[in-house]
């Protein structure tokens, strides 16, 4: 379905005309606009809470510059439209102060429509869920593919419960975003909803980040200090890639989720919460528990329902519609009107894996919208970007080998990830920039690729073996 997530326009005017034209522009496109008359009312509105552009009038600001610096200073990305006197000298100041773009009295609303049309464009996008809260977005779910509807007609389902759920997907696919979806939708909706990502810190201290630590309890402790589960109490706590845990923490997770108590680090006092726990992994955690890697026992516990997020390649039904979505998000900063998206690099996404998913297309659509000129969004403005995009020589069907077994998706990928490294001699850090993925998730599909796989080795490519995992 096509929702509309009204984006919030603050207006700093004390003359009624301007107001008058600026809110029905805004009303026009479903934009809200919220008015102010004077300097310090914009700045004590602009520090309590989001805005998605601020509409200048420099008579009411007294034709000085220094707010609009101020401004620029503290939100370098929040996009600045003034409306000022219809001089080449007024417009050339209010651009060096930092506006975006400008408009010469008397303000029409085409002259307006024209300026958000650039900075706050309004495409139509599928939104599977959108949530709103005090009048600012707090997310937004784009796509229509039946797979990944299925997925969050679930997580809806199962949302007003306590039992506790494991999301599986592959890296980008937005698991944390379905994991936020479920607390938006669960009544505890206005509990706490705390984070902590298993994957990005030691084990040794993942102890006291989750379960809090006592004053003195080791170098360092100074005070007393509250842990994840705690400041979940009553909420939601998410354990992004859970997987990422060692046994001796596995362990203590297995009680803490048995009985809902724990003691700080330190500490011999009995900590009680009640937390529901949403756990993600971008591994096959049934896989890990066969080899030994992960305690069976506590994946039963965390996975009271399992969700999966499907890989990006599986649902080609959402790549045009992330692709304008991600064109509403970011065409803004580069203030470029976008009317079109080019059919050949349309069909190229569509044919192409995305081993990062939507995260990687999103990478790509912004980097083609810097890189790129004209109402027209291609892939041809960049080499750097069209060459992922390119089909492998050995990729193509051969008449010399009828016969020759199709390759499956989690081939294609472990394929596009051989090629991407073997143009940059091996370098992981540049290869994962290439495929849009972060260095750590190509250093795990690599390790996994070598225990699942230790017998390919491509043949008559020496660069593989170059691999450090």
């Amino acid at each position: 379905m096509v929702e509309k997530v009204h984006r919030n326009v603050l207006l700093i005017s004390e003359r009624a005309d301007t107001i008058r034209t600026v809110l029905e522009t805004l009303a026009a496109r479903g934009l809200r606009g919220v008015v102010v008359k004077d300097a310090p009312s914009a700045c004590q509105r602009l520090s309590g809470r989001e805005w998605d552009l601020v509409v200048a009038d420099l008579r009411t600001l007294g034709n000085q510059p220094a707010f609009i610096r101020g401004l620029r200073e503290e939100q370098p990305e929040l996009p600045i439209i003034a409306v000022g006197e219809n001089s080449v000298s007024s417009a050339v100041g209010a651009m060096l102060a930092g506006c975006s773009n400008y408009v010469a009295e008397p303000a029409g609303r085409q002259e307006l429509s024209a300026a958000l049309d650039a900075l706050l464009p309004d495409h139509e996008v599928s939104l599977a869920e959108a949530a709103e809260a005090q009048s600012q977005c707090l997310y937004q779910i784009a796509g229509k593919s039946p797979a990944f509807l299925n997925t969050l007609k679930l997580a809806r389902k199962i949302a007003p419960t306590s039992m506790p759920i494991l999301i599986t997907g592959e890296s980008g696919t937005g698991k944390e975003l379905i994991s936020y979806f479920v607390h938006r939708h669960s009544s505890r909706a206005e509990k706490p909803y705390i984070r902590v990502n298993c994957a990005a810190i030691s084990e040794s201290l993942l102890e006291s980040e989750l379960f809090g630590h006592e004053r003195g309890a080791f170098t360092g402790a100074y005070a007393q200090r509250k842990g994840r589960f705690e400041r979940a109490h009553g909420g939601t706590l998410l354990l992004d890639e859970i997987s990422e845990t060692g046994p001796r923490l596995q362990a203590q997770l297995l009680r803490v989720l048995e009985q809902q108590d724990f003691e700080r680090v330190g500490g011999n006092e009995l900590v009680r919460v009640n937390v529901r726990v949403v756990s993600t992994s971008n591994r096959n955690l049934v896989e890990d528990v066969e080899k030994g890697r992960f305690r069976r026992d506590l994946y039963h516990r965390l996975g009271g329902v399992h969700l999966n997020v499907p890989p990006l390649r599986e649902r080609p039904e959402d790549v045009e519609v992330l692709t304008w979505y991600f064109v509403n998000m970011y065409a803004r900063e580069v203030n470029r009107k976008i009317t079109l998206i080019d059919p050949e690099t349309l069909e190229a996404f569509s044919r192409f894996s995305w081993p990062g998913n939507v995260r990687e297309l999103r990478n790509v659509v912004r980097s083609s919208l810097v890189l790129g000129d004209g109402p027209s969004l291609r892939l041809e403005d960049s080499q750097q970007l069209v060459e992922p995009f390119q089909p492998a020589p050995h990729s193509a069907p051969s008449a010399a080998a009828p016969g020759k077994k199709t390759l499956s998706l989690k081939e294609l990928e472990r394929e596009a990830i051989y090629e991407a490294l073997k143009q940059v001699d091996s370098n992981q850090t540049k290869a994962a920039r290439i495929l849009g993925i972060t260095d750590r998730t190509l250093r795990e599909k690599l390790r996994r690729y070598r225990q699942e796989h230790s017998e390919y080795q491509p043949v008559g490519e020496e660069s593989w073996q170059k691999v450090q995992v």
